[in-house]
């Protein structure tokens, strides 16, 4: 058994031997996993991956291996999705793509319990496969349900994510950490950072005072060597990253920036999340759902003194930002802004730091939701940018 999924892992580079396949075999054998896609996962992980370095490489490949559709655990409804037939999907069929105006004349739901009950309705009545509609599950159409269409918003079924429209999304997400060794082409973005900085001589008298040193001794006669306390930076930072979906376009800009603030930070602290934060965040992308902080120890953990920086390029659905249950992921139980406002409150400083190109931010709707929420205190990801950013948050 599971062939081909030795093949697909070997196709992705990661070094399996038949010794891991008789392993895998064994262990299903003996009933450690029984008819759970998740458990499965997690065994082929244990058994066949020898070096964390290939698991950006294994979700890639697992993905290929389950055709890229896993259901949501928590939603009852989109696990009826995960039953829709493949073929309904057709990866081949042109892209629906609407300008403008057309897009501004489709009806919206006007909430997300009207889109899920919308859903729902498909699900019950929906018996073949369907293309180029404008109501029911399918591919380039304007039905809000599906992929490769155009819809201001809808749930994406089956397809990448291409305009960061939809509401509540099929696959199941894996994320890759930031590399903080991301050797950098200049050091302006380091210097932009320097700003960010307050020292002070803290401590014991450890460093040798060179100045203080020539003065008493050619005062004295004789060698007096004088010491001082060694120079702090006393400025503490938080980076809460947002990673996933739209943001993997700009994986390598904040790859740059955080190897940056690694160098440029003695007290750095950093966490993830996807979108909009929510009531936890996470420290390691490959193992998230076990490694999760509650965004109330977040706040209890780290003091009111930390200049908090949010790297995101903050386009979602509106319900992501605004309504209850409205994370693409999980039904949360208070909205993002919500979460977000609690940030502003608890730290002294906070900023958003957008890699979204600057131009482009008035066309996307929660963009200007959170930028009021920050108090205009979002700023472009470029060297302007983050030297405006460093300045306010050193004030």
């Amino acid at each position: 058994m599971f062939v081909r999924l030795f093949y697909t892992l070997r196709k992705y580079g990661i070094p399996v031997t038949t010794r891991e396949l008789i392993d895998l075999n064994r262990a299903v054998a003996d009933g450690l996993v029984f008819a759970d896609q998740d458990e499965f996962y997690q065994l082929v992980k244990t058994v066949m991956v020898k070096d964390e370095r290939f698991f950006d490489k294994f979700d890639r490949a697992m993905k290929e291996y389950f055709d890229g559709i896993q259901s949501f655990d928590v939603d009852d409804l989109l696990k009826q999705v995960h039953q829709l037939p493949k073929d309904w999907f057709d990866l081949e069929l042109l892209e629906k793509h609407l300008t403008p105006e057309q897009r501004a004349e489709l009806l919206k739901a006007g909430s997300l319990e009207e889109l899920m009950k919308m859903l729902e309705e498909r699900l019950r009545e929906q018996h073949k496969k369907h293309q180029g509609g404008n109501r029911m599950i399918g591919t380039g159409g304007t039905s809000p349900f599906g992929a490769f269409g155009d819809h201001p918003e809808g749930v994406r079924i089956g397809g990448p994510a291409r305009k960061r429209s939809a509401v509540k999304v099929w696959e199941q997400r894996k994320y890759k950490n930031l590399d903080d060794e991301q050797i950098l082409g200049t050091r302006q973005m380091q210097m932009a950072l320097r700003r960010l900085r307050k020292f002070a001589r803290q401590g014991a008298a450890e460093e040798l005072d060179i100045h203080g040193t020539i003065q008493e001794t050619a005062r004295q006669g004789i060698l007096d060597v004088q010491m001082v306390p060694e120079r702090r930076n006393r400025i503490k930072v938080l980076m809460l990253f947002d990673v996933g979906g739209s943001m993997d376009a700009h994986i390598a800009q904040c790859e740059k920036l955080f190897s940056a603030a690694k160098t440029e930070f003695k007290t750095l602290e950093y966490f993830y999340f996807h979108n909009c934060l929510y009531d936890y965040v996470w420290k390691d992308n490959h193992r998230r759902s076990t490694s999760r902080m509650d965004t109330w120890d977040l706040f209890n953990t780290y003091a009111r003194d930390y200049r908090v920086i949010v790297v995101g390029d903050a386009s979602m659905a509106p319900y992501e930002l605004k309504s209850v249950a409205g994370s693409v992921e999980y039904m949360n139980d208070e909205a993002g802004e919500v979460w977000l406002k609690r940030l502003r409150n608890h730290f002294e400083k906070t900023a958003w730091l957008n890699p979204e190109e600057q131009e482009h931010w008035h066309y996307i709707q929660t963009i200007a939701a959170i930028q009021q929420l920050f108090e205009q205190h979002m700023y472009p990801m470029s060297l302007k940018g983050i030297e405006d950013m460093t300045r306010y948050l050193s004030r």
